[in-house]
């Protein structure tokens, strides 16, 4: 099974990236972040052409998640999940689904903005909920997935210039904290399972030729649980949709395992 999570920036303006990418990975589960569409709007149809059903929650203009399961691969999904069930919030950051005995949690961690903001608050408040949440989600799912873009660069090595990043949104200790809360209970950073060529990330600013000087920060990640480690046979970073013309910031992060259904 391949599974990969991609923040698109926007699938309206994204949607052939992706439908290609689609196509020529075979991906059988992708999931989404930052689709910026209502539920009224988002294209299952065009999607069910291409071979792939839509689980999915969305907002105009912010947020977003989906689940892309592959019709010709995947179980119907069960026990969907369309936000966190012990956090009252109006953004649309978490689509969860259960492909047979496999758990997936697909989410949009808040940026937070400043260290100083209210919203920084929010991210932490959310966050504390979401290990909460997962710790009782891991307690009947002995096979978990926990996806997305998380905002946090958790080590030093997923950020290119650590003394400028240093204490920084993104990069904070406060913020690997978190990170670290979340593998504590039992998950492990998939992409850091296998030796990796440095100065690997899957975004950079659209500013200041970012991608071209590889000016980037690992934010997106594929924790899994310790019943799925023996099954992950390789996760790579995927640069080439970044290269596209008006791509997202992100690029898709992409785990293999053997998972059967």
């Amino acid at each position: 099974m391949k599974l990969a999570t991609w923040n698109v920036n926007s699938l309206n303006v994204r949607l052939s990236h992706v439908l290609d990418w689609l196509k020529e990975t075979q991906c059988d589960l992708l999931c989404l972040q930052e689709t910026k569409m209502t539920d009224d709007k988002f294209p299952s149809e065009i999607l069910a052409q291409a071979g792939y059903k839509s689980y999915f929650t969305g907002q105009k203009t912010y947020n977003g998640v989906a689940l892309l399961a592959r019709t010709s691969t995947m179980p119907t999904a069960h026990n969907i999940v369309l936000s966190m069930p012990n956090f009252v919030d109006e953004q649309k950051r978490i689509v969860a689904a259960n492909f047979g005995s496999l758990r997936v949690i697909c989410g949009y961690f808040p940026n937070g903005e400043s260290l100083e903001s209210d919203k920084f608050q929010y991210k932490m408040a959310w966050l504390n909920a979401l290990h909460d949440w997962v710790k009782g989600e891991l307690k009947t799912s002995t096979q978990l997935v926990l996806t997305g873009d998380f905002n946090i660069a958790p080590t030093d090595a997923d950020v290119h210039d650590p003394a400028l990043w240093e204490g920084k949104l993104h990069c904070s200790q406060t913020e690997r904290d978190q990170f670290n809360r979340l593998v504590a209970l039992g998950l492990k950073d998939s992409f850091r399972m296998f030796e990796q060529s440095p100065k690997l990330f899957s975004w950079w600013d659209y500013r200041m030729m970012g991608f071209r000087r590889n000016a980037g920060l690992r934010i997106d990640h594929i924790l899994v649980s310790d019943a799925l480690v023996p099954l992950i046979n390789n996760v790579q970073i995927d640069k080439a949709p970044r290269k596209l013309e008006k791509p997202s910031d992100h690029t898709p992060v992409i785990c293999e395992m053997a998972v059967t259904f």
